[in-house]
C-alpha cells in the first residue's frame, strides 16, 4: 500500500490516483487534496487541467533543472465552504521545503468553480 499524499492515509490509487487518471473530482476538497498531491508528484499535466482557464498560468517550473528541490511535508485542511452550487472555498496549510532550507508554512484560502460537471482551482489568497 501507497500513502495518498493528501494526507488522507488511504491507498493513493483509490484517493488521488483515480482523479490523477481522469475521474473527476466530486468536490472543492477532494480536487485540492488531488492538487496537493500532483504538486508532490510533479505531475503538471494535471495541475495545468486543474487550473480554471481564466487564471492558469502560462507555465508551471516545477523544480526547473538548475533549482533546489521542492520537498513536500504536509498537508492539512482547515475547513471546506461550499459557497453556491457550483462555487467553494477550501482553507489549507500545506507544509514545503526548499533545498535544505527550513520548512515554510503555507496557509491559503483558495476558491473553486465546477464547469459541466468538474471542479476547477480559480485562485488562493495566501495568509
Amino acid at each position: 500500500m501507497n500513502a495518498c499524499p493528501c494526507g488522507t492515509g488511504r491507498d493513493y490509487a483509490a484517493c488521488c490516483g483515480r482523479y490523477h487518471g481522469g475521474e473527476p473530482a466530486p468536490d472543492a476538497e477532494t480536487l485540492m487534496r488531488s492538487r496537493y498531491s500532483a504538486y508532490v508528484l510533479g505531475d503538471v499535466g494535471y495541475l495545468r487541467a486543474t487550473w480554471h482557464a481564466d487564471t492558469r498560468p502560462g507555465e508551471l517550473g516545477l523544480d526547473a533543472p538548475g533549482e533546489p528541490k521542492t520537498t513536500w511535508l504536509g498537508l492539512t485542511v482547515k475547513a471546506h465552504h461550499v459557497i453556491g452550487p457550483d462555487t467553494a472555498e477550501v482553507e489549507f496549510v500545506a507544509r514545503y521545503r526548499i533545498g535544505g532550507g527550513r520548512a515554510v508554512r503555507m496557509q491559503e484560502r483558495s476558491r473553486f468553480l465546477r464547469l459541466d460537471g468538474r471542479w476547477y482551482y480559480l485562485d488562493g489568497d495566501h495568509r
